[in-house]
């Protein structure tokens, strides 16, 4: 199993973030949702280790523990 990096792990993290809250310029709530949701299968995609995923979700619902 492929261990879940939760360690910083992206160049320019607040680029990043930036570059994520233009994508959602302008958009309803609900194609907001949609755009996130469409952002989280293809990060999910590109990971693919179904294990980490698994890791990723629980840490997403439990943060902190």
């Amino acid at each position: 199993m492929t261990p879940l990096c939760t360690d910083p792990n992206i160049a320019d993290p607040d680029g990043f973030y930036a570059e994520l809250i233009e994508a959602h310029a302008g958009l309803s709530e609900d194609e907001s949702a949609a755009l996130n949701a469409r952002l989280i299968l293809l990060l999910a995609n590109q990971i693919g280790d179904r294990s980490v995923l698994r890791a990723a979700l629980s840490a997403a619902r439990h943060p902190g523990g």
